[in-house]
């Protein structure tokens, strides 16, 4: 729920006045895997289980639902933010690869790694017959707009929805951070069975970075959309990857910077 604090609020061509004002939660996470702390990044606190769920899962720790017992908070955690992921016992954890381990901020998720190829994980490239009607395609922001109740009333929050081909919303995350909102639709496709996500589409509210195609590979999509722009890593990943990346969907208008064989024009 957001924060409510007192403001003052000025128009031109009114007299200022004090008046409560509601904010979009920021608070950082700490994610512990065998009682072990591996990262710490601001979120917006809600769907805790599905954003370190979707953050091991894009780490490569975890790939599939099996391999994760559970996720619960720490006991001994202030104020509930701390969770640790209990592992089934098969699972091999190389704690020196896990490169985003002291602090990730809610605005960029590659703080803290010292190099592209620190990012850059094992991952063959998406293969994919799907298809999606440009029409289609060109509803989703609309959709994802509408599952943006906090953004509604604090305008202060990203959001990240899964999408078939036909348009049905599968699930909706909100977060101050893209990246943690792309971790939690994930981490909700791991806990529930539902990965890969290979006949899907990945729809973002704000632009396409290299991190949001690197999770988007992680989670087997095949066409990653945003309603502002790719960076231009972003769009060499996409190519390199098999995805499509789709940029500035917006009402009438899209750009395509690869794969623009799954879109369906006319």
């Amino acid at each position: 729920m957001p924060n409510t604090t007192p403001i003052l609020r000025y128009e031109v061509g009114r007299a200022p006045m004090n008046e409560p004002d509601e904010l979009a939660v920021e608070e950082p996470l700490e994610i512990r895997v065998r009682n072990r702390a591996v990262s710490v990044t601001m979120r917006t606190p809600g769907c805790d289980e599905e954003l370190a769920a979707g953050f091991l899962l894009t780490e490569g720790i975890v790939r599939e639902r099996g391999d994760i017992l559970r996720v619960e908070p720490c006991v001994h955690a202030s104020a509930g933010n701390v969770v640790n992921v209990v592992l089934a016992p098969n699972v091999v954890v190389d704690f020196e690869r896990l490169t985003r381990h002291v602090f990730a901020s809610s605005s960029c998720g590659l703080c803290g790694k010292a190099t592209i190829e620190a990012v850059c994980q094992q991952a063959k490239p998406v293969e994919s017959d799907v298809v999606i009607d440009a029409k289609t395609l060109l509803g989703l922001p609309d959709q994802l707009r509408q599952a943006q109740a906090t953004f509604d009333r604090t305008g202060g929050l990203h959001a990240a929805g899964v999408f078939t081909v036909d348009g049905e919303l599968v699930v909706a995350r909100e977060d101050v951070g893209r990246h943690n909102a792309v971790d939690k639709v994930l981490g909700f496709g791991l806990l529930n069975g539902l990965l890969p996500f290979d006949r899907h589409v990945l729809m973002i509210s704000g632009r396409a970075s290299f991190e949001i195609m690197q999770k988007a590979l992680a989670g087997r999509f095949p066409i990653v959309a945003a309603v502002s722009a790719p960076s231009s890593l972003a769009a060499e990943f996409a190519r390199e990857s098999g995805q499509t990346l789709v940029g500035f969907l917006r009402s009438k208008r899209m750009n395509v910077y690869a794969e623009a064989e799954r879109i369906r024009f006319g």
